[in-house]
């Protein structure tokens, strides 16, 4: 049977509605009264911290990611076996954890190795002796978030590479394309429209685990919250601020996804 002319109508956002409205009728709100526009502002101080760790996190972990997924198609056993290892075991450990463990952990780690290896330079005062405390929270926790997103963004690469039909990649070499050619003219602009939504939902998902920095102290929206609640003691007000941001930034980035995977879908039909 057919599809009706109705059902194959898209489908008016009556939630994308509501939501708009209620965005605006709590923006109003928030304008009106004193109490939720100071709660507001003093929250909202952590937005650019919030922004800054997502998208240098992301940013990082993606580049990492990619380089994961190339080692786990790669030709060599020992390359695919060790960027499977990476995977497993990074997926295996929660984000919370994996924060404390880089922060208390793995930082003090790194400041006594690099002290090791540069301690020829160190004696000679050519460099000074780097300290715990040279390491800020704040590059503490983007290196967690970091390590630990790179292993699922590795996975979304890796599906997106695979699912490039191997005929064309045949092709390719016929044509005496080098590897690297033949990733970058074949394969990369093709899994790229698989790879985007899944890789999306993974940026919107950091920014809600964004807020878990806040466990070490750095001045994010979450942080903003705690700090404002715990000294004035308006919980409901402030933490409903909070909720209210992170659900512009994550719902309005969404938005965005979905317009731009539409794009690429309509360039791809024409």
């Amino acid at each position: 049977m057919a599809p009706s002319s109705s059902s194959t109508k898209a489908e008016f956002p009556w939630w994308l509605a509501v939501a708009a409205a209620l965005a605006l009728a709590a923006a109003l709100f928030i304008a009106a009264s004193d109490l939720y526009a100071q709660v507001f502002a003093t929250v909202a101080k952590g937005i650019g911290v919030t922004v800054f760790v997502t998208v240098v996190a992301f940013a990082l972990a993606s580049i990492i990611g990619l380089g994961i997924a190339l080692m786990g198609l790669s030709a060599s056993p020992w390359l695919r076996q060790i960027a499977r290892f990476y995977v497993e075991i990074i997926r295996g450990v929660p984000i919370l954890v994996l924060l404390f463990w880089i922060a208390f952990a793995g930082a003090p780690g790194f400041v006594a190795a690099w002290n090791a290896l540069t301690a020829p330079l160190q004696s000679a005062g050519y460099l000074g002796e780097l300290l715990v405390r040279d390491v800020s929270l704040l590059w503490r926790a983007i290196m967690a978030l970091t390590i630990g997103y790179s292993a699922f963004i590795s996975e979304v690469f890796r599906a997106g590479i695979q699912s490039v039909e191997k005929g064309q990649i045949e092709a390719a070499k016929a044509l005496g394309l080098s590897r690297a050619q033949r990733f970058r003219l074949i394969v990369f602009p093709q899994a790229i429209r698989t790879i985007l939504p899944p890789l999306g939902n993974d940026f919107v998902a950091l920014v809600k685990d964004s807020s878990l920095v806040s466990v070490l102290g750095v001045a994010d929206i979450t942080q903003m919250g705690k700090v404002y609640a715990a000294g004035s003691f308006r919980f409901f007000e402030t933490y409903s601020i909070t909720a209210y941001i992170y659900l512009i930034l994550t719902v309005g980035l969404s938005l965005a996804l979905r317009a731009l995977e539409r794009r690429l879908r309509r360039q791809h039909q024409e």
